[in-house]
């Protein structure tokens, strides 16, 4: 079954829905064939934030330091429910414009999947800098790629039109306002980091009726403009 997947690897809720949909997709023995979209939270953000997570998003969003801090470890514990470890307090965001490029890339060699996986480890777990020419090498030598074909790209614009396209039909076809986004099947919708039954559900129901679409849940755990937060502690607007 082919998915269409919208994500952006600093955010948590993209990560967890990543695994929920391989679980599912295991449990109920259908192969995906995943294909990886670029959705990017900030792309004004600098290559490294000089202040740590918490005290970027509570200046952000107008919110204490303390509160951002039980959001990201709400956000933890339901990360390790699927075998994640969000080691938040290290995480340092950056512009992920890069990392787009170079999961683009490695989709070329059919390595999307792996890519994406790599960098969400890097950033969620290993707490490097996401936008820094160094992590973005270490993630591609780690999955395999020709390092001079990943220095042509860094050092040039490949794949920017690729990004660009990508979240053009995301904003504009799409409507989408945050991440993960899910298509199924080229047709069925579904937003947010679901519970697994849910993704069962939509996955059962695209085979089952062809015909229907418009499917879509957004009341799940899902990350808007560079702000991820559960559904019961949403940020006052």
């Amino acid at each position: 079954m082919r998915v269409d997947i919208w994500s952006d690897v600093v955010c948590p809720f993209c990560y967890i829905g990543k695994k929920r949909l391989e679980a599912a997709a295991e449990q109920a023995g259908i192969e995906l064939e995943v294909h990886w979209h670029s959705y990017e939270l900030d792309p004004e953000a600098p290559v490294r934030q000089e202040v740590s997570n918490s005290e970027r998003l509570a200046q952000k969003y107008g919110r204490s330091v303390t509160e951002v801090e039980e959001m990201q470890r709400n956000i933890a514990a339901m990360a390790a429910e699927e075998g994640i470890q969000f080691n938040w307090e290290n995480a340092n965001s950056g512009n992920t414009f890069n990392a787009h490029r170079i999961i683009h890339l490695a989709q070329s060699k059919g390595l999307g999947s792996e890519a994406k996986e790599a960098f969400f480890y890097s950033y969620m777990t290993q707490g490097l800098a996401i936008g820094e020419r160094e992590t973005l090498e270490d993630v591609a030598a780690r999955i395999g790629l020709n390092p001079v074909e990943v220095d042509d790209v860094l050092n040039s614009e490949e794949f920017a039109d690729f990004v660009k396209f990508d979240e053009e039909v995301a904003r504009d076809q799409l409507k989408v306002t945050g991440v993960p986004f899910f298509v199924f099947d080229q047709r069925i919708a579904l937003a947010g980091a679901q519970p697994r039954e849910v993704f069962l559900q939509v996955m059962k129901k695209a085979l089952e009726a062809p015909q229907q679409d418009n499917i879509a849940a957004e009341d799940s755990a899902i990350c808007k403009e560079d702000n991820c937060d559960l559904p019961e502690n949403k940020p006052k607007s």
